[in-house]
């Protein structure tokens, strides 16, 4: 019972870090249609660069911020090459992307070597019903709900979560009432960039982050963001959650090699779910529209 405790706790907590990079993908895929390959380089640059200004002597908390806004700031350059230019098509967008994705490794390497870092995170340990695990997790777990739920507050309550909104749901009609749409693509990316940073400066503490470690959580986030299709922040969340219990348990009970197996698994499932469900509800709407 213990071991089960810990491996959803500890699955729970890499989950998360596996939705916020998914919301970060489907912040900007809701606006821009275009999926960001360079979505989990914003959480390495931001893990380096928060171990960088741990080690320069910064406190916890200061270091990390500027970290976060370091993943803005690569977000919103990535999203100025790739969108800047109006009318880029959404699949030379991604196309570039995934260049500076690549590149962005040269960068890594040049700045920061290929040698793991981490850095330490919440002291101490807890014990759940005989389960002990770092407190840490307990940090990641909440920052994840509090940022989930602040993405709420901001896509309903403020304008430009509503001029976000409007882009998504008919970016032609936001242009008509004067939203500019390149802009808010922009903003998205930064969104992205925010996230993603974020994402990496949680995990590092409980796990060793190299130039390449991007791979492990774009495919883990893009497996949490298929789940709602690439657009519904929430389902991202459920999908992340559950794709990090799956490997934790797997890691636990099976082979810890088979992880990223469990999430291209996972991915394939829900599309070929997704597919089949699309001819039965166009079915379902001429039907409707029939009657």
């Amino acid at each position: 019972m213990s071991e089960l405790v810990q491996y959803l706790i500890t699955g729970v907590g890499g989950g998360c870090a596996f939705a916020l990079v998914g919301s970060g993908l489907v912040a900007i895929y809701r606006v821009t249609r275009v999926v960001n390959f360079a979505q989990g380089g914003f959480a390495v640059i931001a893990a380096l660069t928060a171990s960088t200004l741990l080690a320069a002597g910064l406190p916890h908390g200061l270091a990390e911020g500027l970290a976060v806004a370091v993943g803005a700031g690569t977000g919103l350059l990535v999203g100025l090459v790739a969108i800047g230019k109006p009318g880029t098509p959404p699949g030379a967008a991604l196309i570039v992307t995934l260049g500076l994705g690549v590149f962005a490794y040269a960068v890594e390497v040049l700045i920061w070597g290929d040698q793991p870092r981490s850095f330490p995170g919440v002291p101490g340990a807890v014990e759940v019903f005989g389960a002990r695990f770092q407190a840490h997790y307990l940090l990641i777990i909440g920052a994840t709900l509090a940022v989930f739920a602040g993405m709420g507050l901001l896509f309903t309550r403020t304008d430009v979560g509503r001029a976000l909104s409007a882009c998504a749901s008919n970016p032609y009609a936001a242009k008509v009432v004067g939203i500019s749409v390149t802009r808010m693509g922009l903003v998205s990316f930064a969104l992205g960039g925010a996230l993603g940073g974020l994402a990496g400066v949680l995990v590092t503490p409980i796990q060793l982050v190299t130039f390449d470690y991007d791979v492990t959580l774009i495919v883990g986030g893009f497996a949490a963001a298929i789940l709602g299709g690439l657009v519904r922040p929430a389902l991202t969340l459920a999908g992340g959650l559950l794709l990090g219990v799956a490997q934790a348990l797997v890691a636990g009970y099976g082979n810890a090699a088979y992880q990223m197996e469990v999430a291209l698994v996972l991915m394939l499932a829900v599309m070929i779910w997704q597919a089949a469900r699309k001819p039965i509800a166009q079915e379902e709407s001429m039907e409707g529209q029939a009657a």
